[in-house]
């Protein structure tokens, strides 16, 4: 997982960030253990508590399952799946948005562009 940290937010929403994004790319998949906390941590050079807290609220979330002393996994629920793929596009679909109005392009507009660059990848 990609550990980098900034001072923009909590240190915690960063790693349900990061975590999150693992298991949208595959990297953790439905069903797969997650490595122990101390191991997490470790990796992530963060404090322990840090960590817990992160994969306590990613539990209730709904995104990781406890198995008491056998660890955490991947949730395999393909609609708690579902609902944080689309949040993340979603998310990321504002953020293009914002960045679209900054040149005063509507979402149409921008929408418009960029079928406009699939149509020309498409001819190459």
């Amino acid at each position: 997982m990609n550990w980098k940290f900034t001072g923009d937010r909590p240190v915690y929403q960063q790693i349900m960030a990061a975590i999150r994004g693992a298991i949208l790319t595959g990297e953790l998949s439905p069903g797969k253990k997650v490595p122990s906390v101390r191991d997490l941590a470790a990796e992530a050079q963060v404090n322990p508590n840090t960590m817990q807290r992160a994969l306590t609220e990613l539990e209730r979330e709904g995104l990781l399952i406890s198995g008491g002393t056998s660890g955490r996994t991947v949730t395999q629920d393909q609609d708690v799946l579902q609902a944080m793929r689309k949040q993340a596009l979603e998310e990321l679909a504002r953020e293009c948005a914002e960045k679209f109005r900054v040149f005063g392009l509507t979402p149409r507009q921008a929408a418009q562009l960029l079928l406009e660059l699939e149509d020309q990848k498409e001819e190459t």
